[in-house]
Formats: structure tokens, sequence, C-alpha cells
């Protein structure tokens, strides 16, 4: 006994074919929408015309569809399953894929193409993390979704250089191929089993009730005191796209375009390799203290962004990529323990959460950054964004303090139960509390 693993600790190395397939099915179908989505105002406005303020209108758009529609993922897996969900929005992302063939020379047929393909991935995209998880072990699942941000941001690192050759000179080519690469992709997805069925009663505590001891085990701490994580995801993806958007304005003109493109490359490549060893680390965290490090190293990350310079802006990457690592990750696992719905809602409210903070970060960043160029001072928009990054933080954790030392349930985070279900108030003795999933 003392030779052979516990089968617990085999189950949680083994990866299944099922999710095998699912973690390279993020991969193609990242690789495919990045061949295509960062050159659409582009394609929009040098091949189809259209005026750069009727761009910046269509692009809004499809970024709240691709994000607030995951929050209907959760209902129609529910009626349909999983499976079948994710065949339903890999079928529309590729007829929206299809449609750009002729909408290259149809601007109306384009605009509706790019809905069918947001639309298509705020779907598929809280479905797939659904599948990955649904019967697995709870200790597993933050290894499955790191694999799983790797194989996204590993696609969204190799998607634009692969199309770049055929974005302007033979778009129908480009699009042909994402389409059949999807069609390919779909056709898989139909080969699939059924997802087992959820675990209920486990002998884990949800990821805010853990500390890592020898081992990898975890082991009771305390009951969840922190903001909620869908609160915390709408400020952690607020913080984070303003260097998404931003950094190419700052960074270009100080350094170069090829700079830029070798950071992107390498904060992608790091981000693929660091959040799957950091994985385990990550979910033995407490949610406020993922908040401390993410939003700690966002705040170095665009401090020394506003040094500048080419040591400035990688090493500034470098802290971003850090604070994204750990509060994604953590808030999707948070999120989960917390909540008592099913694995596709939770992350349907995610994706949700994420769309009003990149909305909010758009809204504010332009006006920021048109503010900071005006007194001539790019660096103060970093500088800015350092400050947001450790104030709001400690804004939200107050008021969620207060509002809980008022006696008032907290109702920022849909779908969270806030008092014990008949089953889980008093458990007998002997018996594991049930975490809900």
């Amino acid at each position: 006994m003392g030779r052979n693993p516990p089968a617990g600790r085999r189950r949680q190395r083994r990866v299944t074919g099922p999710q095998a397939f699912l973690l390279t099915a993020s991969f193609l179908i990242t690789l495919g929408s990045f061949a295509v989505l960062p050159y659409m105002s582009v394609l929009l406005h040098r091949r189809l015309g259209l005026g750069l303020g009727t761009v910046g209108v269509v692009l809004a758009v499809a970024s709240l569809v691709q994000f607030s529609g995951g929050a209907f993922t959760g209902a129609l897996a529910g009626r349909v399953g999983l499976r079948a969900t994710m065949l339903i929005a890999l079928a529309v992302r590729t007829a929206g894929f299809a449609a750009f063939v002729p909408g290259m020379a149809h601007p109306g047929l384009a605009v509706c193409a790019l809905f069918l393909v947001s639309a298509g991935a705020a779907v598929y995209l809280p479905a797939n993390k659904a599948y990955l998880v649904e019967g697995a072990d709870e200790a597993d699942r933050p290894r499955l979704l790191s694999a799983s941000g790797s194989a996204f941001n590993a696609g969204i690192a190799l998607g634009p250089p692969a199309a770049a050759p055929f974005v302007l000179g033979s778009p129908a080519v480009l699009f042909a191929g994402v389409t059949a690469l999807f069609a390919l992709v779909a056709l898989g997805h139909a080969l699939l089993p059924r997802p087992s069925a959820p675990r209920r009663p486990s002998a884990l505590p949800a990821a805010d009730d853990v500390r890592a001891i020898p081992g990898g085990s975890p082991a009771p701490a305390h009951h969840h005191d922190g903001p909620p994580p869908f609160a915390v995801t709408v400020l952690s993806v607020y913080v984070f796209m303003f260097f998404q958007h931003y950094l190419a304005l700052y960074a270009v003109p100080r350094t170069s375009a090829t700079y830029y493109a070798a950071v992107l490359t390498g904060y992608a490549c790091l981000l693929v390799v660091a959040q799957p060893l950091l994985s385990r680390r990550i979910a033995a965290l407490r949610h406020r203290d993922a908040m401390a490090v993410g939003f700690g190293s966002m705040a170095a990350g665009t401090a020394v962004i506003a040094v500048g310079g080419y040591a400035g802006i990688g090493a500034g990457a470098v802290f971003m990529c850090v604070g994204e690592a750990v509060l994604f990750l953590k808030n999707d696992l948070e999120a989960l323990a917390r909540s008592a719905a099913a694995p596709a809602a939770v992350f349907g409210r995610q994706r949700l959460a994420a769309g009003l903070g990149a909305f909010g970060s758009a809204v504010a960043g332009g006006q920021l950054y048109a503010a900071a160029e005006a007194i001539g001072s790019a660096r103060g928009f970093w500088l800015t964004v350092c400050l947001q990054a450790l104030v709001l933080p400690v804004l939200l954790t107050a008021t969620t303090r207060h509002r809980r030392a008022r006696g008032r349930p907290h109702t920022s985070e849909p779908g969270i139960e806030h008092s014990p279900t008949p089953r889980q108030q008093q458990p007998s003795r002997g018996e594991t509390k049930p975490t809900a999933e």
C-alpha cells in the first residue's frame, strides 16, 4: 500500500481521451479564430471601405455579443446537453466563417458573419470548460482549466502570424481554410461521448477553504470571506484590458513594431508554460491572497511599463502575465466552488463578467489615454491604471465586508447559495459537508 499511489492521485494525473481531444480542439479553434479576428478592423476598413467610426461600433457590439452571450450557455446545456451545445455553437461559427467568403464583396454580409462568429464563441467556450470539468475530481480542476487556458493562448500566439500572408492578398482563401478547420473540429465533437455525471459530495473543501499541505493535498482552512468571484472577474478583466488594448499605442513609437510583436509572442508563450506549472499553487491560495498577488502583479506591471523603453515594456509584460495567470484561473475555480449551479452556467456567468470588465475598460481607457496624451504624458495613463489596480480591489473587499457586517446577503454573484440547503445544514458526525459544484 505504501508503494502504490492512491487511486484518486492516479486519476488526477490522467487525461481522458475526450479531454485530450477538447484541449486539442481548443488550440485549433483559437488558432483559426485568431487567424481572422485580429485583422477584422483592417478588413472592414481597408478592404470593405467602412468608416473607422462604424468599424469601432461593429467591433464593440461583436465583443459584447461574444462575452455576454455566454450567460445563455447554462440554459441551453440544461436542455440539450453539453455536447449538443458545443455542436450548435460550432455550427454557428462555421456558418459565420463561411459567410465571410462572399462577405468580402458585401459589407453587410461581412458584419452579419462577424456577429455569427461572436455568438458561436459566446456559447462554445463555457460549454467547452464545463465538459472538461464535468465528472472530474475537484482536485483535477486546476490542472484541466490551466491546460485549457494554455491551449487557447497557444492558438492566440500562432494564429495572427499564420494568417498574415493571406489577410489582404487572399482573404477568401483564409476564410475558406478556417471554415474547413471548424467543420473538421465540429465533426470530432460529434463523436464525443456524453460527459460523466458530476460528482456530488466531495471530500475536498471549496477552493477558498483549503491550504496546501505536503504532497499537494488540501486541508480545511476557513469559509469564504472575500468578494464574489463574479465581481473580482469584472475587475480583473477591467484592469487587464488596459494593457491588452493600449500597449501597442504606447510601445510601438517608443520601441518598434517588431519588438512589440516579440513581446506579445513571448507573453503568450510564457502564459502557456507558466499557468499549468503554477496551477496547484494557485488553487491552494485563498481567494483574497490570489487577489493580492494578481492585482499586485498588474500594478507592478503597469508601473514598470510607465518607465518605458525596451526593458520597462518587456518587464511590465512579464508582471502582467503573472497577474493574468493567477487571477483568471483562481476566479474560475472560486466561482465553481461557491456556486451550486451547473459548471456550464458558472462559466457562462464568468464570461459575462469578463465582458462587463472589457466593456468598462474600453470605455474608460479611450478617455484616459486621450487625456494623458493631451497633457503630453502617456506615462500618466499607465500610472493611473497602476493606481486603479491597487485601490479598486481594496474598495471592493471593503464594500463586501461592510455589506456582510450589516447582515445583508451579497447578491452580486448570480447563482450563489447564501444559506445551507436542508441536506447541507447539519452533517452527521464523520460526514463531510458536500461542496457545491
